[in-house]
């Protein structure tokens, strides 16, 4: 594959014009585990955006339902009216739009509204969902959870967890290939954190590299501040920024095409002095 297609916006996934893509979080929620009623109201939101365009962001991530462990189900018209006045107002930035959702009407209201981008935590697995999308040249990102954000965490247990998630995964993608989704627009997110222990997220991170084999479609990282961080360096998540910039660039090294990250300003600062000092002469994903 040639391209990752997001919507209005084509990314080269080979060669001298390919990179990682640094994919901003943009929490409209009060609960969020790190950044929870930061950006809840529309002027913080579009400030925050337009911080992350001005510090080199590809993509912005803007998600209206709380999806940390323990995290209670949102309903549909608080979602909805937490994200469409930022989609209206965002729409023209420039920069594609990603919205972390996976209810069905909220991805087809966010399509209408100029989305580029549908990124879902339980990898379109309903008809419903899969019907809104099929139509659109909207990029999806699909993801692998196990159980739901309010239980995920409490005793999650796998036979194989790189087998069980990678088989999770080519079953979405077959589905979505089946409905007639081109695979140029499907990216994929093993899911750190979600239904994971923090050996299980050590052991999906290592095999990065296999799931790009494997898979054969653009791998989408997103370790930013969670508790795998935590667990690696005793830190709480606001002292987790040093551990999450040598994720980011390790998920770099391993071949990730896009790393999602609420540190943007930092993430392409590590990423231009590794690219400059390292990539060109001795990494390269073609």
């Amino acid at each position: 594959m040639k391209y990752f297609q997001c919507g209005r916006y084509r990314f080269p996934l080979h060669g001298k014009q390919s990179r990682t893509l640094v994919m901003g979080i943009l929490n409209i929620t009060p609960d969020s585990f790190s950044d929870g009623g930061k950006f809840l109201h529309l002027e913080s939101a579009i400030a925050r955006a337009e911080q992350m365009i001005e510090d080199g962001v590809d993509i912005i991530d803007i998600g209206g339902e709380s999806s940390r462990p323990g995290s209670a189900p949102l309903s549909l018209m608080e979602e909805l009216d937490r994200i469409m006045p930022v989609i209206y107002a965002l729409r023209d930035c420039g920069k594609p739009l990603s919205i972390d959702t996976y209810k069905p009407q909220v991805m087809r209201e966010a399509l209408l509204a100029g989305a580029d981008m549908i990124n879902d935590i339980r990898g379109f697995a309903t008809e419903d969902a899969i019907a809104v999308v099929q139509s659109s040249d909207a990029g999806l990102c699909v993801m692998h959870m196990q159980n739901n954000p309010l239980n995920m965490q409490m005793n999650p247990e796998y036979a194989d967890v790189n087998l069980d998630v990678g088989y999770f995964l080519q079953q979405r993608v077959s589905a979505l290939a089946a409905a007639g989704v081109a695979t140029e627009r499907i990216c994929l997110d093993p899911g750190f954190g979600f239904g994971k222990t923090l050996e299980h997220n050590v052991a999906m991170f290592h095999h990065l590299p296999d799931f790009l084999a494997e898979l054969n479609l653009p791998l989408l990282v997103g370790v930013s501040r969670k508790s795998m961080i935590g667990g690696l360096t005793g830190r709480p998540t606001s002292a987790r920024l040093a551990g999450s910039l040598a994720a980011a660039l390790a998920a770099k090294q391993c071949g990730a095409n896009i790393i999602r990250v609420h540190d943007v300003a930092e993430t392409v600062d590590a990423y231009k002095v590794w690219d400059a000092l390292v990539a060109s002469g001795t990494y390269s994903n073609e």
